[in-house]
């Protein structure tokens, strides 16, 4: 049987209530999208999202990219997946990821360490507790003895993991039901769906069967100056985090990234986003007419990605012209 062909949408959309999106999930499912997962950085958390669309849709899939296995414990991340698989079953993905130093040490006050044991050990967790199994475990600074759930969810979600290098892409391809990527290149996507899927197949697992997801920040102009110049303002300010350089870095691009990074943490933001070459937001960012958006998009399918997640970057300033813009770039790369 032919794998269904997806795309989906990063919901919510910019600028737009939550309370408001449910003629957008509507529309966006009428149009065609299979899925909208949900992020999480600042705005809203991850689950909330998904019991409001749950509630809103009939067919989507929903997906958490990501929720952070940090600054939850082990127990509620089984309890909130229990919750979003009993409102939309059979429609939901569990989409876990470690974070980043920013947003778990400094804004939550967690102390980020370890973070592929870390994983390792939360989808052993949750692995079993999603079976119904009862659980004594240590995992980090959660103590956890003889929890259990009140009931499993049927069926169980399959479980996501982010990654980014190859030790988290490995585990992810030896024990998750997908990988979720970010922040790279189509050509990129071959080197980095190969790991995992080597991974699984070394494990003697149908590498094929490991469902691959990519957040697509696309930008919707014919523009390329305008969408240069939000590129520069959006990966300074994430390639030059230790993770995604790093990952850059493995990557190749840590010569043309380092004097974005080297500006970047002497506090010369200027000169950092100056330094950003074009070439580097031309690979990651998508932008264009509608048909060059959606070749781009079909790029990625052709190096691995299953299921490509578009997140629309707005270019205006405007808070209610930023929410217009993002319903007609939905309606404009819908399938149908």
């Amino acid at each position: 049987m032919m794998a269904m062909r997806r795309l989906c949408i990063t919901y919510p959309l910019e600028r737009i209530r939550l309370s408001q999106h449910k003629a957008v999930l509507q529309e966006a499912e009428r149009l065609g999208y299979t899925d909208a997962w949900s992020s999480e950085v600042n705005g809203s958390d991850a689950f909330t999202p998904i019991a409001a669309a749950a509630a809103w849709t009939e067919k989507m899939r929903f997906g958490t990219a990501i929720a952070d296995i940090y600054t939850r414990s082990p127990m509620l991340i089984a309890m909130n997946s229990v919750a979003a698989s009993e409102a939309a079953p059979g429609r939901f993905c569990l989409g876990l990821d470690t974070s980043s130093p920013a947003i778990v040490e400094k804004w939550n006050g967690v102390q980020l360490k370890d973070p592929l044991r870390r994983m390792r050990e939360t989808l052993a967790f949750l692995r079993q507790a999603l079976a119904g199994e009862r659980i004594s475990m240590t995992i980090g600074s959660y103590q956890m003895h003889g929890a259990k759930l009140a009931r499993k969810p049927e069926p169980s979600p399959p479980i996501y993991i982010a990654a980014l290098r190859e030790q988290m892409l490995r585990l992810a391809g030896e024990q998750a039901d997908g990988v979720i990527i970010n922040f790279l290149s189509p050509a990129d996507a071959v080197r980095v769906v190969k790991v995992a899927r080597d991974a699984a197949r070394a494990t003697g697992r149908d590498p094929e069967a490991l469902d691959v997801a990519a957040r697509i920040f696309v930008v919707p102009t014919e523009d390329p100056q305008v969408a240069r110049m939000l590129g520069r303002v959006l990966l300074s300010a994430y390639l030059t985090t230790p993770y995604y350089y790093a990952f850059h870095e493995w990557l190749g691009r840590g010569s043309a990234l380092s004097p974005v990074r080297e500006a970047w943490q002497a506090g010369e933001r200027p000169a950092a986003m100056a330094a950003m070459p074009e070439g580097v937001i031309d690979d990651i960012l998508v932008y264009g007419n509608r048909q060059q958006i959606i070749d781009k998009i079909e790029a990625y399918r052709s190096n691995g990605v299953d299921t490509p997640v578009i997140a629309i970057i707005p270019t205006s300033q405007d808070p209610a012209e930023q929410a217009k813009q993002g319903i007609a770039a939905v309606k404009n790369l819908a399938p149908s």
